[in-house]
């Protein structure tokens, strides 16, 4: 993986880590969501070591962090953020709802990297980028039957083609995009 997939596994995990030290005034669905997004963090933290080449990589570890994370995508967190849910301690944006389609868009987008990743898995790593793959006509309509990223125009089958740091990559860089457009930072 390229120190910047590396990097942005680390920036994801610590962005989490914030989340997990509200947890103890939040309750209800604001707590339920914290909890989903520590669960994801904690998959993110398991596998950057193996990316970045610091810990022995083991696929079904990575299989594993990849199925936490498509548990708490798509539909189960969306789930997690009726409308105005957005109390103290919640980190949500009123974005989320005023842009709806574009939240649950990436959190199906999730969902599917997520999928790609835990089908990547053995294909350990690439030690590159993923541009080759990707150049290679992955892009759009993809190979083979199954369901596809709105923003990103791939199927899992697709990412689970990739090298397994190129397929984490992308599952991270749909974290970083919505936590980018849809979680307060003191703003």
């Amino acid at each position: 993986m390229n120190s910047f997939g590396v990097l942005r596994g680390a920036a994801v995990a610590s962005v989490f880590a914030v989340a997990a030290l509200a947890h103890s005034s939040a309750d209800g669905v604001v707590k339920e969501r914290m909890e989903a997004m520590e669960a994801m963090r904690d998959a993110v933290k398991r596998v950057v070591p193996m990316m970045s080449g610091a810990a022995a990589y083991d696929p079904q570890a990575v299989r594993a962090a990849a199925r936490v994370i498509e548990a708490h995508s798509g539909g189960a967190l969306t789930a997690l953020f009726p409308d105005g849910a957005i109390a103290p301690p919640s980190e949500a944006r009123p974005r989320i709802w005023t842009d709806w389609a574009r939240f649950s868009a990436l959190a199906e987008e999730l969902g599917v990297a997520a999928r790609g990743l835990e089908l990547a898995a053995g294909n350990g790593l690439g030690g590159g980028s993923a541009g080759g793959m990707m150049g290679a006509g992955m892009m759009g309509g993809g190979m083979m039957g199954g369901q596809t990223a709105p923003g990103m125009g791939m199927r899992a089958e697709d990412i689970g083609l990739m090298p397994a740091d190129a397929a984490f990559a992308m599952t991270t860089q749909v974290c970083s995009a919505c936590h980018d457009r849809f979680r307060a930072e003191d703003d």
